[in-house]
């Protein structure tokens, strides 16, 4: 949070020239190479990115078993950190873009950057003041450490969740990842969520295609996740649902409509194609992976799941 702050601060601070408001808020680039002038498909496409942002949201619901009062501290943890994504992240954003000039040259591969836009951008800023890139550098750093706690977050968020499916017995090799240790932590769980977290990143080193369609499942499949049980939640359990002590009263029903058709809209969003002309090496592979995921889950259902599985196991006594 605080190197948040610092470079929303920083960065538009240390740079010698500065984008006017005008540019800020109205400039589409439509100077690009993906083929893209619709101003309209540009803002689509750039709100997919806030999208991806905003999920993992989830933690605080898969951490409740080791949180006090957790029906009510679980759901202001997720609005909490809805909350602070969006007020926080604008201000990033603003930060960073009224230090942006020349899109095109920060897209460009031929940049010090290699095209890495944000990390041009630092540069570029600090290179301006002090003739030197070395404070961009540092400031890469500080994106560097989030990604490192987002990653332990989500291994963290992650290991929870096979815990929770092993005690129901809904893994492979259940008994091995529900145990806990002598701290109360499912460490088996948590080295199989790393090892599957490097596997998964691995393919990156050799193809972006393979790495962006499994980014592309996470981020819909997170999404459909999310909307499920709300979608049954104001449909088949709408008369009989007992809510909680934390609750929407008598919008929830009219909220939840909403975040579903919301994620009826961005799942197709997301599916579309973000290079023109469409080949096979700028496909959009998103409706490809998640469709081979739902009928790989839907057959092991159909196949299997459904004879045995009976659902969460009970821990509370009584």
């Amino acid at each position: 949070m605080l190197g948040v702050f610092v470079l929303m601060i920083a960065v538009p601070t240390v740079a010698t020239e500065r984008a006017s408001a005008k540019f800020v808020f109205t400039h589409f680039n439509t100077d690009n190479s993906a083929g893209i002038q619709s101003n309209l498909y540009i803002f689509v496409l750039g709100l997919l990115m806030s999208q991806y942002t905003l999920t993992g949201y989830d933690a605080s619901a898969h951490m409740t078993e080791e949180t006090k009062n957790a029906d009510r501290n679980g759901p202001i943890g997720i609005i909490s950190a809805i909350g602070i994504s969006i007020v926080v992240g604008w201000g990033y954003i603003l930060g960073i873009t009224f230090a942006v000039k020349d899109i095109p040259y920060l897209l460009s591969p031929d940049n010090e950057a290699g095209g890495y836009a944000i990390a041009e951008v630092f540069y570029l800023a600090f290179k301006s003041r002090y003739g030197s890139g070395v404070g961009g550098i540092v400031c890469l750093g500080i994106v560097a450490v989030a990604i490192y706690f987002c990653g332990m977050s989500s291994v963290t968020s992650n290991s929870r969740m096979a815990y929770a499916f092993s005690r129901d017995g809904a893994m492979p090799l259940s008994s091995v990842w529900h145990k806990v240790n002598k701290h109360e932590v499912p460490i088996n769980a948590v080295w199989l969520s790393a090892f599957i977290s490097l596997c998964m990143a691995l393919p990156s080193l050799g193809s972006l295609v393979a790495f962006q369609a499994m980014v592309s499942i996470a981020t819909i499949g997170l999404y459909i996740a999310y909307a499920l049980p709300i979608f049954f939640r104001v449909t088949l359990a709408r008369k009989y649902f007992v809510p909680g002590p934390f609750n929407l009263g008598r919008y929830g029903v009219a909220v939840g409509w909403v975040a579903v058709l919301w994620v009826v809209t961005i799942t197709v969003l997301f599916s579309l194609p973000v290079t023109y002309p469409v080949t096979k090496d700028t496909l959009n592979y998103t409706p490809v992976a998640v469709g081979g995921l739902f009928i790989l889950v839907l057959t092991s259902w159909v196949v299997s799941a459904r004879h045995w599985f009976r659902g969460p196991v009970t821990n509370l006594g009584g």
